[in-house]
């Protein structure tokens, strides 16, 4: 079905609420090279279709071959997403498992099952296996191994951040995954464009901890509302295509957006006044001083 253009130079597109961030600039954390590990995906069946031979052993063989792929595959992709998430955040703690890590050691795994199956013995499999590793951490690299943007802040209120933001990115999560059910692309980047709103709030706050107690009933009870009325309204508009519940949810989106980016702004500009306050401390002292 074609989707009529209503872009932000359309003459009747939607246009962001004041203040807000066009979609575009704060996303959600995006991978880069996921076809990497769609690759390493494939690479499973080069052991598991040779798997339905004759020989009971190399059958067994390889499908632990393949099947260590498939979860080493798996767990690099997942790993892919941690990091993302990670490089996103000015606050971020390291992954708590090392995915991608685990991940070069089951591939190193799978090749060392493959080198047996070909060559009898421990030489040839372990070699398999140190290359196997080894290309693996060339092509996708190490987790993130340490915190980020934690040094010389009280680490209790910066772990507190942590969770907020990480709570309130798996509500925008379950609002995303909600209105694929509407199956309608304009209330999916209308959700797209409430999300960036959100995540500049998330951005501002991780950028300034204290501000945490502030933001905390947007980062919760208002996202945990927007979150449950659009399960509600993506269930019931696929059903009736009920033209005034998506109006109504519409204006709800844009109302929650502007007060999201009010917010933002109201932040923004207390941290502002604090520096100039701190600025004018700092320069009468100096006057002093001399």
């Amino acid at each position: 079905m074609a989707e009529r253009y209503g872009g932000k130079y359309s003459p009747t597109g939607n246009r962001p609420a004041a203040g807000a961030p066009h979609p575009q600039t704060i996303a959600a954390a995006k991978p880069r090279g996921l076809w990497r590990s769609r690759v390493l995906f494939l690479s499973a069946l080069a052991f598991l279709f040779p798997a339905f031979g004759d020989d009971p052993r190399d059958m067994l063989m390889g499908l632990a071959a393949g099947g260590l792929l498939v979860l080493s595959a798996w767990l690099t992709r997942q790993g892919q997403y941690a990091e993302a998430a990670y490089a996103a955040r000015k606050l971020a703690r390291r992954p708590a498992i090392p995915r991608k890590l685990f991940g070069a050691v089951l591939t190193g795994a799978a090749l060392a099952v493959g080198g047996i199956i070909a060559e009898p013995g421990l030489l040839y499999p372990t070699l398999f296996a140190l290359v196997g590793a080894g290309l693996h951490l060339l092509s996708f690299g190490l987790d993130p191994m340490s915190d980020k943007g934690m040094e010389g802040i009280d680490a209790f209120q910066t772990g507190r951040v942590a969770h907020a933001v990480e709570e309130g990115e798996k509500h925008l999560a379950a609002m995303k995954d909600a209105i694929l059910r509407a199956r309608d692309r304009q209330l999916e980047a209308r959700v797209d464009r409430f999300a960036s709103a959100a995540r500049s709030l998330f951005r501002t706050v991780e950028g300034d901890p204290g501000d945490l107690t502030a933001a905390r009933k947007y980062l919760s009870v208002y996202l945990i509302g927007a979150r449950d009325a659009t399960i509600k309204f993506a269930d019931h508009y696929a059903q009736t295509r009920d033209t005034q519940a998506r109006a109504d949810y519409e204006a709800l989106l844009t109302d929650l957006e502007t007060t999201f980016a009010s917010r933002t702004t109201a932040l923004l500009s207390n941290s502002r006044t604090d520096l100039d306050v701190e600025i004018s401390v700092l320069r009468d002292r100096l006057k002093l001083d001399h």
